[in-house]
């Protein structure tokens, strides 16, 4: 017997499908077209190639906020009869595209930078310049708040990767402010090319986390720890409550008694959680009390974890056959017989 169970929290989310978070990526959009603005003319102002740099991974914001914005449309899609678990992975791909236009923005800072250290040049109006940058920079930080916190709240991997790379650009902006401001001070006009290499490699090392964090969702990595320990935290609690009400009936140790779990088995994908599992129940239970105890145990796990789907597989506990169909792959419970594919051993 096979359940499948949902939960729709956030308040946003329902049975269509995951939440409609498009309106954040129009926001990541809005806010890189006024960045690029910003920086380019502190470029035209001062002539840095720091803060052209600066300028250049703004536009990889703006190719990665559109990216974005056509992911999270997809993912909002519900599931239908040829994508019968949604289309939430979509978000995955997002995170990819924006990775690696972060190594494109990357080489070309870090060629740019070598071809400004060669031949210096010397910087103008490197106030102005500084002040326009800050602001974009303030603009970036704000937004890069707002995209993160959002994407934390629905388990968006594509919101978290935007925020996390308009941070990045944050800092990238500060290191780079840091840089002109030094030229100006010391007259090290090489300085400028320095800095704009180490924004260069700052970025390629963002780009790598964000490829691998896709990588891993697209191969349905598992749940976070925390996440399979609130899981197995309930499963051992409803294990120990059984084992009380049958020792408080008689039954305590007979074979064909008690409750337990196997083969539990979690992935992530996007907003959606999946897990699935094996419930052992006395061999005596009709249908509908088994029946029952699984709607409960769903609406347990589900309360526990918002997003979680729960897809579970009811069998007799002391069949040896509840026993065979355990995955290779599974996450332990019990850490005893009950996790390997071993039937339970017989009373006394």
């Amino acid at each position: 017997m096979s359940t499948q169970r949902s939960t729709a929290q956030p308040a946003e989310r329902s049975a269509a499908g995951p939440a409609d978070l498009t309106r954040f990526a129009w926001l990541s959009i809005a806010t890189a077209i006024a960045t690029i603005a910003l920086k380019a003319g502190a470029w035209a102002m001062t002539g840095s190639v720091g803060l052209l740099s600066d300028a250049a991974e703004s536009t990889v914001n703006l190719v990665a906020a559109v990216v974005a914005l056509i992911a999270l449309k997809v993912a909002a899609q519900g599931a239908t009869q040829r994508y019968l678990y949604g289309r939430a992975k979509a978000e995955y791909f997002s995170a990819a595209v924006e990775g690696a236009m972060i190594f494109v923005a990357a080489g070309v800072i870090l060629v740019t930078a070598v071809e400004r250290f060669v031949h210096p040049q010397e910087l103008e109006n490197v106030g102005w310049g500084l002040l326009v940058s800050v602001i974009a920079s303030v603009l970036n930080g704000a937004v890069a708040f707002v995209l993160i916190r959002a994407g934390r709240r629905y388990r968006s991997i594509t919101l978290r990767a935007d925020g996390r790379h308009l941070l990045t650009d944050v800092w990238t902006s500060v290191g780079v402010l840091v840089g002109v401001g030094l030229v100006a001070l010391t007259g090290w006009e090489r300085l400028d090319a320095v800095v704009a290499f180490a924004v260069g490699v700052n970025i390629i090392v963002t780009g790598v986390g964000l490829v691998s964090e896709s990588v891993a969702g697209l191969l349905d990595k598992a749940l976070s720890d925390e996440d399979n320990a609130v899981i197995t935290a309930i499963l051992r609690q409803r294990v120990a409550a059984a084992a009380a009400e049958e020792a408080a009936a008689g039954h305590a140790g007979e074979t064909g008694h008690g409750v337990a779990f196997h083969g539990l088995q979690t992935r992530d994908a996007g907003q959606e959680k999946f897990m699935n599992v094996h419930v052992l129940v006395p061999d005596d239970w009709s249908v509908k009390r088994g029946h029952d105890y699984i709607e409960d145990l769903e609406a347990e796990l589900a309360a526990a974890l918002p997003g979680l789907r729960v897809l579970t597989h009811l069998e007799p506990i002391s069949d040896p056959a509840s026993y065979e169909d355990i995955p290779a792959a599974h996450i332990p419970i019990h850490g005893d017989h009950r996790d390997t594919d071993a039937p339970p051993p017989p009373a006394g």
